[in-house]
Formats: C-alpha cells, sequence, structure tokens
C-alpha cells in the first residue's frame, strides 16, 4: 500500500485510479492471465545433419573424439 500511494502521489492521481487502471488491463489480457503457468514454449529445432557416430557405442565415441 504504501509504495502504491507513493506512485499514485508521484502520478498526482489517487491510488483507487490507479488500482482500476491495473485491474483494467489485466482484464483487458485474458490470454496472458488465463494461460496455463506450467505451460512451456516448445524447444528449437535445428538439422544437424548426419550423425558421425552412434553414441550408444562408447568405443566409435571416444575414437571420434580422440580423432578431433
Amino acid at each position: 500500500m504504501r509504495r502504491l500511494r507513493a506512485e499514485a502521489e508521484r502520478r498526482r492521481t489517487t491510488a483507487s485510479e490507479l488500482v482500476e487502471a491495473g485491474l483494467r488491463r489485466v482484464l483487458a489480457e485474458p490470454s496472458t492471465v488465463d494461460a496455463d503457468p506450467d505451460a512451456l514454449k516448445p524447444l528449437p529445432t535445428w538439422h544437424l545433419g548426419q550423425p558421425r557416430v552412434d553414441i550408444a557405442d562408447r568405443d566409435a565415441l571416444y575414437r571420434l573424439m580422440e580423432e578431433e
């Protein structure tokens, strides 16, 4: 409340008007408010070409890493 009053004084308005404006802003954007908070954006994807070695074959993987 202290910050709200200070901001209202700084803007030369009332705390009630600030609260009302904030509520209008929140209610005007229902897509961001109603969105699932646990929903994540999809991970980026890219094409890396052909694999040089099967990573399940440790011996081949280590040989390739030693070559580089």
